[in-house]
């Protein structure tokens, strides 16, 4: 198993993963995305791969903090293969973010899950996450 930062050739297995969580076609605008997120110095996309195959993801982003001493780092996206749950994946993927969020100072890692994945909560609480309520959403008028 090899934990490595993505490149721009894994965006079409990102954008079947991400179909996988539930954000369907993604493959129409996947390259400009994944290109986006190398090129970001406060970004961190990275792939899990077995037998060279990239089975899930994790994206993150590193959020420095005005009021706090330490920063926090966000799980924007994490997805384990359907077909590869339970292999231990997602589990190293985590170590990883953790390992890069505190060398980048962070103090905390935070991850918003929709309510309607229960088993991803179940997972993070066998992480050692807690729930930190609440969470607030504005879209944009004019955005997708």
């Amino acid at each position: 198993m090899l934990i490595r930062e993505a490149i721009i050739d894994d965006a079409p297995i990102i954008a079947i993963l991400l179909d996988q969580l539930g954000y369907p076609n993604a493959e129409a605008f996947i390259i400009t995305k994944v290109h986006q997120q190398l090129s970001h110095p406060d970004t961190l996309l990275l792939v899990a791969e077995k037998d060279k195959q990239v089975l899930g993801f994790i994206n993150l982003h590193f959020i420095p903090q005005l009021a706090l001493g330490g920063d926090f780092c966000r799980i924007s996206y994490f997805c384990i293969s359907e077909n590869a749950r339970g292999l231990g994946l997602g589990r190293k993927l985590l170590e990883r973010a953790e390992t890069e969020a505190k060398a980048r100072g962070c103090d905390r890692l935070e991850v918003h899950c929709h309510s309607r994945r229960k088993l991803a909560h179940r997972f993070y609480r066998q992480q050692g996450y807690q729930e930190s309520p609440k969470y607030l959403l504005k879209m944009l008028p004019g955005s997708n």
